[in-house]
């Protein structure tokens, strides 16, 4: 501050000169040789106008919004990122809701020996009864198909498993109570249990286990209803024959219940979840590039300073408007998102990811990330820095948990299935799966994944539109105008 004083002090004797002539030559050669020392001191970085003197960078960190504002925002983000990704995977089973199996009875019945008159007996639809009844039907959807149905529905990924009761099944049950007290070789009558894992290596993890709980308690009852039968059958002979301990272990679980995979997944694939870390490139090649040329062509503009280590760079601002501004970063994107997504599939090739449906993947790939980045910069050129948070929101606080690319939706809380309705990274998951796993066929979802990202691109490139030229229309330009006294 005294230095500053001192310097005004020169620069007013510089102009007015001193009032006594006999004195003058001794006074300016004085202040000469101080200013040249001052100048000398302020090149060298010594001594300079400080905006720590400024009364605005006195007071500003002395307010309480300085310090309040960074914390809450900080705290916020972050309570929110916790509580929506926690929230999601904590306890699938809990959060079951109409979750799609399907349940195919096959068995045809068969005639119990030696009744009469011939009783027909058909123990599938008995445990199928029993299924339906046991089985929570706002949890489960369980859907009774046949069983081409159930296979085209676990081919499109519609279903996440299905139970299978075969033809023979009344007859194998049977032939095991016959041979449990006769010598010869049985086999126990078998349910199938098919798990779907292009759908999801979690998904098939929770049909595997309600499907083997659900059977639990059947396979028991059903064990209880085949001991006293024999038992009945051995007293009426009259023969005085027991059932044998090893016969009674067998008939107490009379039904082997096998858990098979529908259509398994090849190697490379991350037991399923390949689709969903392919789909998470997409979104952050769309959003996180979007942020990077939405910095650097503002930089280079001269909109926005740019650093680099200790240098900093402030270029001449160029006289274009928003919008026009907004083109040509939306024209970056547009270029950048065929090489990028080009790239993504040659890296994953690389690293052993098959890929049957390479320029399908290629296609989509390189609309996600046009749409991703298209909307992502007309979220910046709305709300300004503010957008760069929103967008953080929107694609990925909110959009990983809500995929169901790790949880199925249908075994996550209610609010992750409401956001799935409009969320981007799901439409993206879903049309990824479709292609990596499912042969790129529409009804796996790739045509409402493509449907839905255009829409995600269209509703980008009207925000864009009318706002950029809204604020042009205004006179809001992108320059700093200086506080007038």
């Amino acid at each position: 501050m005294q230095s500053t004083k001192l310097l005004m002090l020169l620069e007013q004797i510089r102009i007015s000169g001193f009032p006594e002539e006999r004195q003058g030559r001794q006074h300016h050669t004085f202040a000469s040789t101080l200013s040249h020392t001052l100048s000398a001191h302020e090149k060298a970085g010594r001594l300079t106008m400080s905006t720590h003197d400024t009364p605005s960078a006195r007071s500003v960190p002395h307010t309480p919004r300085f310090w309040l504002a960074p914390v809450i925002v900080v705290l916020l983000l972050m309570s929110a990122l916790a509580a929506l990704y926690m929230g999601g995977i904590l306890d699938p089973k809990k959060h079951l809701d109409e979750f799609p199996i399907a349940l195919v009875n096959e068995d045809v019945g068969g005639t119990l020996p030696g009744s009469d008159p011939a009783a027909v007996e058909n123990f599938g639809n008995d445990i199928a009864a029993a299924l339906e009844d046991g089985i929570d039907p706002e949890k489960i959807d369980l859907q009774q198909l046949s069983l081409i149905e159930s296979q085209s529905r676990l081919s499109s990924g519609t279903l996440y498993g299905s139970i299978v009761i075969p033809r023979d099944f009344t007859q194998q049950t049977i032939a095991l109570a016959q041979g449990s007290v006769a010598a010869t070789e049985v086999q126990q009558p078998i349910i199938t249990i098919y798990t779907n894992p292009r759908a999801g290596s979690i998904s098939a993890s929770l049909v595997q286990s309600i499907g083997t709980t659900a059977l639990e308690p059947v396979n028991k009852n059903m064990g209880e209803q085949l001991t006293t039968l024999v038992t009945q059958q051995l007293q009426a002979g009259g023969t005085g024959m027991q059932l044998s301990g090893a016969s009674r272990l067998l008939l107490e679980n009379p039904v082997n219940v096998l858990t098979v995979a529908h259509d398994p997944l090849p190697d490379g694939t991350g037991f399923g979840l390949v689709a969903f870390y392919f789909a998470l490139l997409l979104v952050l090649a769309g959003f996180t590039g979007a942020t990077v040329v939405n910095s650097l062509v503002d930089g280079m503009l001269g909109y926005a300073p740019t650093e680099f280590g200790p240098l900093f760079v402030q270029n001449d601002v160029v006289g274009i408007n928003r919008f026009q501004t907004l083109l040509i970063k939306w024209g970056f994107m547009i270029v950048l998102s065929g090489v990028v997504s080009g790239l993504f599939q040659l890296i994953s090739r690389t690293l052993g990811m098959p890929v049957t449906q390479g320029f399908a993947l290629w296609a989509y790939g390189t609309l996600v990330i046009i749409a991703v980045g298209v909307t992502a910069m007309s979220v910046m050129a709305a709300f300004g820095s503010l957008g760069m948070l929103i967008n953080l929101f929107v694609f990925v606080i909110l959009a990983l948990p809500s995929s169901g690319g790790t949880i199925p939706l249908e075994a996550s809380p209610g609010l992750y299935s409401w956001l799935a309705q409009f969320e981007p990274m799901h439409q993206i998951y879903m049309g990824t799966r479709a292609i990596l796993f499912f042969g790129a066929h529409g009804d796996a979802g790739l045509t409402h994944a493509i449907w839905m990202t255009l829409l995600g691109l269209a509703i980008g490139l009207v925000l864009g539109f009318v706002v950029t030229r809204l604020y042009d229309r205004k006179g809001y330009e992108r320059t700093h105008r200086a506080k007038t006294a």
